[in-house]
This record gives C-alpha cells, sequence and structure tokens, in this order.
C-alpha cells in the first residue's frame, strides 16, 4: 500500500501518516498530555537527537518517523536496537523489555536489498530535487501563498530551535501599514492583475549538486557480478566536471574502476563503501559536500505545505514563463519501473483496511487512516491512470469500440457502459457512472454490521472530454455453478429461487442496509414471471467474492426517483411548471433530500397525532394505559401522513417505482400506489419547501454562496439537485426582494452557462489529435468569453502552428474542424442546452454581453469556473477578454490539460463525533468545554489525516475562533496560520473558504499589534474576492467593513461607505446590519472632524434601532447617548467657528467620540461573526439561571397565600440582579473573554454602543428589556460570516424572546413527542393480539 502511495503525482514520498516531519508529532502539538514518551536516538553516523514516540506505535512507525526527521535524511534501511538486541518491526515499543522514557535506541545499517537499494536511490533523487512551492504550479496543484504573503514561516515544529525562526517571525513588520493597491478600492474600474493571484516565492531554490545522475550503460551486471553482489550500476557527472561510476551492492555504495569506454567492476583503490550514497558523493564532489549541506540546512517548509494533499486539488493558474519546466539536475534511473513492477491490488487493500478492527479508540484511529491512505492512493493512481489511458499509451483489453476498457495499474478502467436509449445516450451514462459514485458512498458510509457488505472502490476521472470510471478489480467468485447464472451470484433481477446459507447471510446484511437507506422491501416480476423479492433497484446485484466478502454491485438507482422529471411515453411536462422530461431517464432524489422529507413527514405525523388526541379527549386522556384511543391516533396518523407501517411512523422509499420495463405484481398495487403519491410528495417538496427556504437563507444571510462551487455546496445540503437551477431562477425572479438575491441569480446564471458549456466542450474536443490540443482548448474559451468571437484569425495561427510542426496544409479537415467553431454558434448550442437541462427558454441573451450588462457576470469569473471543470490550466498573465479584435488566450497560454477526479471519501468517525461534541457545547454556550473538546478534535483530525482535511480546516477554525474568544490572540493567530496553507492547498488557493479564513487570519493579527500583516490580509482576500466574484456581493461589505476599521482616514471612510452601500443593497435599509455599518461610519466620522457627517449617520443608524427594537432597548438608548454626544460636539465646534475662533476646531476628538482599541477589536470580531458564541455563552448562562428562578418561584407561589404575590415578585427581581452578579462573577474567574461581555463604565460611549450591538448586556438588567429583544434585533448582525459558520448562527444565537420563556411550549412538545413514541409502542404490542 505504501509502494502505491508513493506514486502520486510521480513523487516518491512516503505517506504513512505516523511519518510526522522533523519529528512533530500528530496533532499538531495542539493536544499536550497524549501518552508521549521521549526517547534518545543515536548511531549510524547521525548526531543523537531525542525523539518524542507513543507506546503503543510499532517499531517500524518508530523508523519511519526517523527516516523524516532532517538529521537522518536521507539514510534508508536502518534498523533500532536496544541494548545491542535489533528489535522486530512489527513489536510494539510498550511491550519491549527495558524500554522507557529516555531510553537509548541505537540505529543499526542494515544490508540493502536490490528492492531497498533502488529505495534509497528513490530517496535520494527526491532530496536532490527538493521541493519548493512552486512544484505544485508545475505539477497543477494548488500552491500555498500565506508564506509568501506574509513572509512568516511556520511555527517551529517540535525538536527543532525555536529561537532563530521566532526572530525571523517579525523581521518583515514594517513601521508602517501598507496602503492598499488601487485595483482593491472600493469602485475600481479594472480588475486586478492575475499576477497577483500567485506572487513570486521568496522560498529560496535549491542549490544544484550535480550535474547527472543516471544508470550507467553497463547495467545489468553480468552473472558473475550478480553473484558477487553487484545490484546495478550508477553513473555520475559532478559539479567540476568529474565522472564516475558507481557500484550498489548490499554493503552499500563504492566507486568502481569503469570508464565510459572500459567496464572494471573493481573497487577504486582508497575508497570506502558508503552506506548512503549522499556521504560517497560528498567525498568525490567538495562542491556536492558544500551544496548538499546548503540544501539541507535552507529553512523548510511548514509542515501543512510540504507533505502531500490526500487528493488533487486542481489550480486553473500556472506559472508565468512559457518555459516553467523545472531543470536541477538530470536523472535517469528508471527507478518507476524498478520499484513498482507489482501492479497492488486495490480492492484487496481497501477490504482490509475496512475488516481492521476497531473496539479501541486506537484501532479505529488505525483504521480511519488505512482507509484514507489507501483511498488516496487509489485517486492519485486513477487521476494518472486516465491520463495514460486517454492519451493512447495503454491498449484496450476487448475489441469493442464503443465501450472500450483497460487494464491499468492494477485499475480496471472503462466508459461506462453503452448508454441504452431509455437511459438518454451518453447524457445516460454519464449520470450512471455519477450516481453509482453517489450510491458507493452511500453504502461505504454504513456502520456497524453493516461494514461487512462491500462495494469495490471507484472513482471518475474526466479528461479530454471522456468520462472513465475506474475500480479496483473485482475478486472472484465463490459458489455453487447455476444454469444461466454466474457463479458466485446470489442476489438479482435475474436471479431464480436459491436457498443456500450464503444468500441468507447476504440478504440479512442487504435488508439492514436498506431499513439505514430508507429504502422498502418490495417484489417485482421476474424474467419468468416469478414474484422476485428485492430491497435494491433491478439493477443491483449480490455476490459473494473468492476472498469470502459479500460485495453488492450496480448500485446506481438506489436513491428514489424524481417524480417531478417522470414524464411518461406520450406525456407533456408542465407548461410553466417544473414537470417536464429530462435528457436522460435517471433523474433520482438526493440523500440530503430524503432525509429532510423524512425530517418534515414526521413532523406532519407529530401533528396529526395530537390533533387526534385532541379529538378523542384530550393527550392526556389518550395515552393512558390500555386506552385504544391513543393507538387509533397513531394509526390514522400513520395514513394520513403515508407511512409504510399502519402501527408506527416508518418513511421507506421503493428504487423501482417510475422505473422503465419494471413490472410488479398485483399484490403490490397498494404499495406502489402509496410509493408514487410519497415520490410525488417527495418532489413537490423540493419546490414548495426546500427552494423557498434556500431562498430565505440566502436572504437572511445564512447561506452567501460566492462562486459556482459554493452554490453547488449549499444547494446539495438542502437535497436539491442541479437541474432546479433554472426554477430557482425563476423564483428568484418572482421575488419581491429579487434585487437583494442578486448574487445568487447571477452565480446561478453563471453555473448554468458553464455546466452547459462543459458538457459541450466533452464532445469538442475528443475529436481532437493530440498536437492540437493547446489550440483547440484555447480556441473554446475566445468563443466563450468574447462575444462574436471570428475563428478566423486563430484558424490561420493554427495552420501556421501545425506546418512549423511538420503537417503539410495544415492537416485534414477532421483534424482542424474544432477551429471552425464561432462563438455566435457556441452561444446557440449554450441556449439549446439550457433549455433542455434547466428549462430556461430565456435570460441567457445572444451572448456573453448579456450576461455582463443584464446581471454584473465577469468574464474572468466564467474563465475560471470553465476551467475548474474542465482541467485546463492557463498561464498567469493579464486577458484582455473583451477584445473581439484579437483572440486574448492563445494555445502557448494553455500550460496543461488535467484530470478532473470525482471520488469517495472516508470518514474520520472518532474526529468527526468529537468535533460535533464540541459544536454542540458551543450551542450550549459551554465555551471552555468546547475548547477542549476542540483541542481533542483537532489532535483526532491530526493522527488520521494531518489535518489535511476539509473537516480539519473547519474544526482548527472554530478552534482558533475560541481560543480569541478566550482572550488568547497569539494562540488563534498560530492556529489560523495554519487553517489558511490547509485552505489553500485542500480546497485551492482562491476557494470562498480560503477567502474567509484569511480575513479571519488578519482579525487576530490585528489583535496582535501586526497591523501591517492584518492589512496585507486582508488585501489578499479583497484580491480574491474580486477576481472569483466581483465587488457587488455580500461578503464584500465584511472586507471593507474590515478594512475600514483597521485603516485610518480618507481610505476608512471610503471603505465604510462601500460597506454601508452594499449592506444596505442587500440586507435592506432597516437591517440592523445597516445600522452597525451606520455606527462604524459615524464612530470614524467624528475621528476625522466631520461631526454634521457623524450625527446625520448616527441618526439614521438611531431610527433603525429604534424601528427594529423598541424605544426602550439597550442597543436604541446607547445610540441616543452616542447621538447627543455627538451632536454636543457638533454643536461645540459650530459655535467656536461663528464666534472666530480655531482653537476647537484644531484640537483632537474627544476621548468620548474616538473608539478605544479595544472597541475596534470587539467590532472587528463582530463584523466577521467571531463573537456569536460569547453571546450565546452569556445567554444560555442567564436563560438556565432564569428558569432556576422560575422554578423556584413558581413553588413559592403554590405553597404560599395570595398575601405573599407581591413579595415573591420582589424576591424574583432580587433572584436576577443576583444572577447577574453570579454571572459576572464567573466571567471574571474563568477569564471566558477579553472583556467583550462586560460592561465598562470607563470605555466610552462609542465603546458602550458596540459592546451593546454586540452582546446586548442590559438584557440582564431586567425582564422588561430581555423580553423586547427578539431575534430580530441580534441575528441579522451576525450575517456577514461564511455559509458554514452562518449554518451554525441559526441554533448557537439563541433569542432572548425565546430564553425568558419558561420551555412551557417546548416542554409541551417533548412532552408529547415522547407519549406518541408510547403510544407507537403500544400499538406494536396491541398488534398481534389484534391479528
Amino acid at each position: 500500500m505504501r509502494d502505491a502511495a508513493k506514486r502520486r503525482s510521480g513523487e516518491q514520498k512516503q505517506t504513512d501518516t505516523s511519518q510526522q516531519i522533523n519529528g512533530k508529532r500528530p496533532g499538531g502539538g495542539i493536544k499536550e498530555d497524549d501518552g508521549m514518551l521521549s526517547v534518545k536516538v543515536q548511531g549510524a553516523g547521525v548526531d543523537a537527537f531525542e525523539l518524542p514516540v507513543n507506546g503503543f506505535w510499532l517499531v517500524q512507525d518508530a523508523i519511519l518517523t526517523i527516516l523524516g526527521r532532517e538529521e537522518v535524511a536521507p539514510r534508508t534501511s536502518l534498523a533500532l536496537a536496544l541494548s545491542g538486541v535489533t528489535l522486530d518491526p512489527f513489536t510494539e515499543l510498550q511491550s519491549i523489555k527495558g524500554f522507557k522514557a529516555g531510553v537509548t535506541l541505537r540505529l543499526i545499517e542494515e544490508p540493502y536489498s536490490p528492492r531497498s537499494a533502488r529505495a534509497h536511490l528513490a530517496r535520494v533523487d527526491e532530496m536532490l530535487r527538493a521541493a519548493s512551492p512552486q512544484d505544485a504550479l508545475r505539477e497543477g496543484r494548488s500552491p500555498s501563498i500565506l508564506n509568501t504573503l506574509t513572509h512568516i514561516p511556520e511555527l517551529p515544529p517540535a525538536g527543532h530551535s525555536a529561537k532563530s525562526k521566532r526572530a525571523n517571525n517579525r523581521t518583515e513588520q514594517p513601521n508602517e501599514a501598507p496602503p492598499p493597491p488601487d485595483y482593491i478600492l472600493p469602485g475600481a474600474t479594472e480588475l486586478p492583475p492575475l499576477a497577483t493571484l500567485l506572487p513570486s516565492s521568496t522560498y529560496t531554490e535549491a542549490p544544484r549538486c550535480l550535474v547527472d545522475l543516471s544508470l550507467s550503460c553497463w547495467n545489468p551486471p553480468p552473472g558473475s557480478r550478480k553473484l558477487q553482489g553487484d545490484f546495478v550500476y550508477i553513473s555520475v557527472q559532478t559539479l567540476e566536471g568529474k565522472h564516475c561510476d558507481i557500484t550498489s551492492s548490499p554493503r552499500g555504495f563504492y566507486l568502481n574502476r569503469s570508464t565510459v569506454d572500459a567496464f572494471d567492476p573493481r573497487p577504486a583503490p582508497s575508497t570506502p563503501v558508503c552506506h548512503c550514497l549522499t556521504d560517497l558523493l560528498s567525498q568525490l564532489s567538495p562542491q556536492f559536500k558544500h551544496n548538499f549541506s546548503a540544501l539541507r540546512h535552507r529553512p523548510t517548509l511548514p509542515t501543512e505545505e510540504s507533505m502531500s494533499t490526500p487528493y488533487p486539488t486542481l489550480s486553473w493558474l500556472g506559472g508565468t514563463a512559457l518555459h516553467s519546466h523545472k531543470i536541477n539536475y538530470s536523472c535517469r534511473l528508471g527507478l518507476e519501473q524498478g520499484l513498482n513492477t507489482q501492479a497492488p491490488d486495490w480492492n484487496e487493500e481497501m477490504q482490509a483496511a475496512r475488516d481492521l478492527p476497531q473496539t479501541t479508540l486506537e484501532e479505529r484511529l488505525q483504521r480511519d487512516k488505512a482507509l484514507l491512505q489507501v483511498n488516496s492512493a487509489f485517486v492519485w493512481a486513477v487521476a494518472q491512470g486516465a491520463e495514460k489511458v486517454i492519451d493512447g499509451f495503454v491498449d484496450p483489453i476487448n475489441s469493442c469500440t464503443d465501450n472500450p476498457a483497460f487494464l491499468w495499474g492494477g485499475l480496471f478502467l472503462s466508459m461506462g457502459g453503452s448508454g441504452q436509449e431509455w437511459l438518454g445516450g451518453e447524457r445516460g451514462r454519464r449520470a450512471v457512472q455519477g450516481l453509482e459514485l453517489r450510491s458507493i458512498q452511500a453504502y461505504s458510509d454504513l456502520e456497524g454490521d453493516l461494514q461487512a457488505l462491500h462495494t469495490l472502490p471507484t472513482a471518475l476521472a474526466e479528461y479530454r472530454g471522456l468520462r472513465l470510471s475506474a475500480q479496483g478489480l473485482a475478486p472472484g467468485l465463490q459458489g455453487p455453478d447455476q444454469p444461466g447464472v454466474s457463479r458466485g451470484l446470489l442476489y438479482g433481477f435475474n436471479i431464480g429461487p436459491l436457498e443456500n446459507p450464503a444468500r441468507r447471510k447476504l440478504l440479512e446484511l442487504l435488508a439492514q442496509a436498506a431499513k439505514a437507506l430508507g429504502l422498502q422491501r418490495h417484489s417485482v416480476l421476474g424474467p419468468s414471471g416469478y414474484q422476485l423479492p428485492l430491497f435494491t433497484s433491478t439493477d443491483a446485484q449480490g455476490l459473494l467474492g473468492a476472498d469470502g466478502r459479500y460485495y453488492i454491485l450496480d448500485v446506481f438507482r438506489t436513491m428514489p426517483a424524481d417524480a417531478n422529471f417522470n414524464i411518461v411515453e406520450g406525456e407533456e411536462g408542465e407548461e410553466d411548471g417544473v414537470s417536464r422530461r429530462f435528457p436522460h431517464g435517471l433523474c433520482r432524489l438526493r440523500p440530503e433530500l430524503v432525509k429532510a422529507f423524512i425530517q418534515h413527514k414526521h413532523s406532519q405525523f407529530t401533528k396529526r397525532v395530537r390533533e387526534r388526541m385532541e379529538e378523542n379527549g384530550g393527550v392526556e386522556e389518550c395515552v393512558k394505559a390500555g386506552d385504544s384511543r391513543g393507538t387509533e391516533a397513531v394509526r390514522g396518523a400513520c395514513k394520513d401522513v403515508g407511512s409504510v407501517s399502519d402501527i408506527i411512523f416508518e418513511m421507506r422509499f421503493n428504487p423501482n417505482v417510475f422505473s422503465p420495463g419494471v413490472q410488479f405484481p398485483s399484490s403490490e398495487s397498494s404499495a406502489v400506489s402509496l410509493q408514487e403519491t410519497l415520490l410525488k410528495e417527495a418532489a413537490a417538496f423540493i419546490v414548495n419547501d426546500q427552494i423557498p427556504a434556500f431562498v430565505n437563507d440566502c436572504l437572511q444571510g445564512s447561506e452567501i454562496p460566492i462562486d459556482g462551487a459554493t452554490l453547488r455546496h449549499a444547494l446539495h445540503q438542502k437535497g436539491i439537485n442541479l437541474r432546479y437551477l433554472g426554477h430557482l431562477i425563476s423564483c428568484i425572479s418572482q421575488s419581491e426582494h429579487k434585487d437583494r438575491l442578486r448574487h445568487i441569480t447571477r452565480l446561478a446564471y453563471g453555473e448554468v452557462v458553464v455546466r452547459c458549456a462543459r458538457r459541450i466542450f466533452s464532445g469538442y474536443i475528443q475529436g481532437v489529435e493530440l498536437a492540437s490540443l493547446s489550440a483547440a482548448a484555447s480556441h473554446f474559451l475566445c468563443c466563450l468569453v468574447v462575444p462574436h468571437f471570428n475563428p478566423a484569425s486563430n484558424g490561420e495561427e493554427s495552420k501556421k502552428r501545425s506546418r512549423r510542426r511538420g503537417h503539410k496544409g495544415g492537416g485534414t479537415a477532421d483534424s482542424i474542424a474544432w477551429s471552425s467553431l464561432s462563438g455566435n454558434e457556441l452561444w446557440s448550442l449554450i441556449c439549446q442546452d439550457a433549455l433542455e437541462t434547466y428549462g430556461l427558454k430565456q435570460g441567457l441573451g445572444s451572448n456573453v454581453d448579456y450576461l455582463v450588462e443584464q446581471y454584473g457576470i465577469q468574464r474572468l469569473s466564467l474563465l475560471r469556473e470553465i476551467c475548474l471543470k474542465t482541467g485546463i490550466q492557463l498561464r498567469i498573465r493579464d486577458y484582455v477578454l473583451d477584445n473581439r479584435n484579437k483572440a486574448p488566450i492563445t494555445a502557448d497560454d494553455v500550460l496543461n490539460l488535467l484530470p478532473v477526479v470525482k471520488h469517495i471519501t472516508m470518514t474520520t468517525t472518532d474526529a468527526s463525533q468529537a468535533f460535533q461534541a464540541a459544536q454542540n457545547s458551543l450551542q450550549k454556550g459551554l465555551l471552555e468545554q468546547a475548547y477542549d473538546q476542540l483541542k481533542e478534535a483537532a489532535y483526532l483530525f491530526g493522527r488520521v489525516c494531518d489535518d489535511l482535511h476539509p473537516e480539519a480546516c473547519h474544526c482548527l477554525s472554530t478552534l482558533a475562533r475560541v481560543a480569541y474568544l478566550q482572550g488568547h490572540p497569539a494562540e488563534a493567530r498560530s492556529v489560523q496560520l495554519r487553517v489558511v496553507v490547509i485552505s489553500e492547498r485542500v480546497l485551492g488557493f482562491d476557494h470562498p473558504n480560503t477567502i474567509q479564513q484569511y480575513a479571519l487570519l488578519a482579525v487576530y493579527m490585528f489583535a496582535g499589534g501586526e497591523t501591517a500583516l492584518a492589512l496585507r490580509c486582508l488585501y489578499r482576500a479583497k484580491l480574491l474576492m474580486l477576481t472569483v466574484h466581483g465587488e457587488d456581493h455580500p461578503y464584500t461589505a465584511v472586507l471593507d467593513s474590515s478594512l475600514g476599521l483597521m485603516l485610518q482616514g480618507e481610505q476608512s471612510l471610503q471603505y465604510l461607505q462601500n460597506a454601508l452601500k452594499l449592506n444596505t443593497s442587500f440586507g435592506g435599509a432597516m437591517d440592523l446590519t445597516t445600522a452597525l455599518n451606520h455606527h462604524l461610519l459615524a464612530q470614524r466620522m467624528c475621528v476625522a472632524g466631520d461631526y454634521r457627517g457623524g450625527m446625520t449617520q448616527e441618526k439614521e443608524a438611531h431610527n433603525i434601532f429604534q424601528s427594529q427594537c423598541g424605544e426602550n432597548h439597550p442597543q436604541t438608548k446607547c445610540s441616543s447617548d452616542f447621538l447627543k454626544a455627538i451632536t454636543q460636539q457638533a454643536v461645540r465646534v459650530e459655535r467656536s467657528i461663528r464666534q472666530g475662533g480655531a482653537e476647537l476646531t484644531d484640537s483632537s476628538t474627544p476621548e468620548s467620540l474616538a473608539p478605544t482599541a479595544e472597541t475596534t477589536l470587539e467590532q472587528l470580531a463582530l463584523v466577521n461573526g467571531i463573537l456569536k458564541t460569547s453571546y450565546s455563552m452569556r445567554i444560555m448562562e442567564f436563560k438556565e439561571k432564569l428558569k432556576e428562578r422560575r422554578a423556584a418561584e413558581e413553588a413559592e407561589k403554590a405553597k404560599a397565600e395570595s398575601s405573599n404575590e407581591v413579595e415573591v415578585d420582589e424576591e424574583a427581581t432580587a433572584g436576577v440582579k443576583q444572577t447577574e452578579e453570579v454571572n459576572e462573577t464567573r466571567e471574571k474567574s474563568q477569564q471566558e473573554d477579553s472583556g467583550v461581555l462586560e460592561e465598562k463604565p470607563e470605555h466610552s460611549k462609542s465603546g458602550e454602543v458596540a459592546s451593546h450591538l454586540q452582546n446586548g448586556d442590559a438584557l440582564i438588567k431586567n425582564e422588561q428589556d430581555a423580553e423586547s429583544s427578539t431575534d430580530q434585533s441580534e441575528i441579522p448582525l451576525t450575517n456577514a460570516v461564511s455559509a458554514k459558520n452562518q449554518s451554525e448562527s441559526k441554533e448557537v444565537i439563541m433569542t432572548a424572546e425565546d430564553t425568558l420563556e419558561p420551555a412551557l411550549v417546548n416542554g409541551e412538545e417533548c412532552k408529547v413527542t415522547e407519549e406518541i413514541m408510547t403510544v407507537e409502542k403500544q400499538a406494536v404490542t396491541e398488534t398481534p393480539a389484534q391479528n
């Protein structure tokens, strides 16, 4: 498995996560007490060093960690010895006699084998090539820009000197903040230069150590020398011009006497045998010794930047140079052929990893890590295999020209079937591949005993317009032979009556899987007319492999059908509705929609049970034991909501309903009719509930997609398929708030155009010969982004290029047919595809100019999206995309065409559960507990995936936010630095999540006094935002508000005014976020001396607070006080001017009007959505105390006489005050926040306004103020955050109205739900008696 992982993208890198680079322990140093022991390692010519190990590690894990150390590299073939005894590699360290903390382990040089000698050469070659940040761009992967941008090296890992690195941490701190570039100023007309997206790395290139390192011409060794131990002969040319021939032997490497003309394998005189090749080269070449020493001691890349990502992350931009191929030294060792002679068995490796024990936490972590490693290596192999197959390096194994199949590197690659007519031909074939992958993901996520039901490792690779389905080789079949049935096939549509223990076991697994996936057991008519019970679609097949495992195949129709697109032959879809015919017949519901629909039906069920009970004497009467009215209520509710069971709520779906060619027996007619009704309701649920809910979330700011990927993710989270994009556009266009949703309309139209263009590109590029690929790709891009693009000039250029390459006359007609495509023709094809796929009859216009003018879509954004979807990588330079006279993109600009791989993701069970527990604690306001749980989750993520995982990135980002809230900005900064690098490498250097993480990093840096670096991060975020989407977006207001708070003078006002304009446009003039912007602008105007303007802005803020919150709300009162202070200062200034004095006008801003540094930090935290957790914490603490007080109050009232009611009220009031004191004392003792939640009299009035805007401290003063604080007055103040964080905010921020309610309503609902469950159980127990 590890050898297979080494082949990723041509790199010879070990992927075992136990190899922590530079000795950095798992989890990135977050967890302090994790059982690590420190031991001393010495020997093998290496200086002694301390190594942290864990007792449960195997000896080989410790060896791998040692081999990754800077002091040891590039040595290999080492063993460990303790007290003179060589340790078994597969022994746990803690089980070794005499092993303890502080013990000395000795490195022992082991003899080489032919394979290990080649592995050593590969390790030397890897080190001499010296990976750099620019390698990612050369290979088409997303690079990390953070260190280049900020000139900040990562925090030093354990075992290294931190003093020098910490000193370098502040070396690039200028005294003054850099001014913002002109292209990111508000209202800038020109887009930022693309060169600024990928600035040149400041990381020094590796020094050259050799001229040439290759296999000698005297290979292979003759038989006589092979018997004496010669493995291979190596030819070396040093920088001094010396030519050397070196022999590799079991003892190591030595110089022989061979020359170019004469073969003499005898050792050269006075030459030692060195176990490590670099030791020998250092003796032969002084320049090699000097340069290799410099290479080893140059600054190392951060851990997250140097390690390979689990999966490819494409970059649509490459280097600036036309010839950016890395030339360090010539290496022709042929190691790829020597090390990888045997293709891996991907299926066996995957299933062996799945079968690992998972009883203890350590076992589960090892299992998750092994699964991730195998799947990662598999995906990298699929990317390589797709290129090899489609480029023509692999011959097909069958003679079928329509569906050729290939074997390469242990992979079975095919086009995915012929695509039957009813499936929709080529589009149906692609739909089958995508649905198969999605269903395999669903089966792979099953837990417990269902993990005994296996699927083949699968991935999809799209390259040069072709989509290949890649799978691991299926095992042989096991079982008795049957006439007409494949050997070992136990389950399927073509299986007749069959009874054996293996089939019964498989059916048991399928029944459990169907229950977990919400599938209904049903019967269909088989080929011979007999009834066949099924738990899946008719396409699925179950078998027993020769390895003794049960497999399920062909599961692409696992999810139920989408009734909105099920138009039978002879019928027409609705004229203006959603129901219509789709280009293929495989429209299925998403798993997220099925889950949401079941929850929707369950709420209906609960409501119907309550209503029926109330009609029959009340809930309490009906739930009495033995009362049949409760049972009847449950039965009636089950029938009303369409439950498949009439005694309990159970919602399952038949995947074969609405499937052509499937016949059901007459006994299933009622069940099929019920299923058709349910599927129609589920389809209507998408249109009537989920899409309006998504639109409402976008209005409220809880969903803020920035590009096509985030829009797609947000829709999928709601269970909305992308074929509903047309209906989404229609829904927004009919909304009264369509102007506030224009960014969603812009993204939806852009996604429609790009997806249609990708389908057209797939057919367009398939017929292009290899020599014309770059010209054809650039021509297609010009046709897409340039209106009325004329192909004549580009065609002439391509012909000239073809002649230069040796093609007479420019090639055949077929080879240049691609050049006849015009911009108008391409746009016509896009409009036709949009009509067929999305039902868009209008809205796209006649060319791209219509989208630019009507919806504000950027051509550059379209170019980025189409490149990411097709795998095109462009040279980074400025493209004039509105030039109609000359092609803006030429063939030389297309640097590469890369495979786009879709794959399943492996779950990180324990880490994800710990992260979810931390999020639950945050929702409850338990900040300290959440902090510990986040550290635990981060440690677990580090153990499994070295933090290079999207969920690990989210976890660390949350950890940084909580650390900042607890008053530890340095820790928050340290963690957030890693978060940004992880996001850049795992998601993409310009992914929307990366933009948001840069903004958060800026806040933490600003809190630490690093203003210049903070501004650079914000400039970077704004630059990416303008490139990815443009300025007209709600999140731009967040970035501009942050810039306005950090900058000074006129630029600060400029950014805050633009943020106010955007918030007013997207949120509305009366939105509380708009009020906050008015207040921030008023503060900065006062600082600038414009008191009249500040007074105008604060009046607007006060009017909004008064309208939304009420006259007596603390926010309104604080705004009123601040307005009075501005007014008084403005009057004094005006009076001074009239009296002819200039003393007052020249004085500084009064302290009561100038925001303090702490106030600015609070405002930054609020604008970026950091403070919502602490706000929830205070509210939740108050809620619990108030509940206790109310309970004691009511108990007192029940016992006391009516004359004592006044006293009870007074006690309640005193209790509320006491609660406030308790909360304040607890906050001070725990230091949960850096003072942002407490009222501080010494603060200026502006600080009080900001404080109240953030957390409403006055909520605790009296009950009336608390009741007046509704969700409308609090939630919108945090809507300028990422979509992920916004999805939390609905649950995190508890409204004061719900807080002060004595939990009667919720308690009653909970009680009713429990009673319904009780009645359901009664119904189940009564049913056998009735039957």
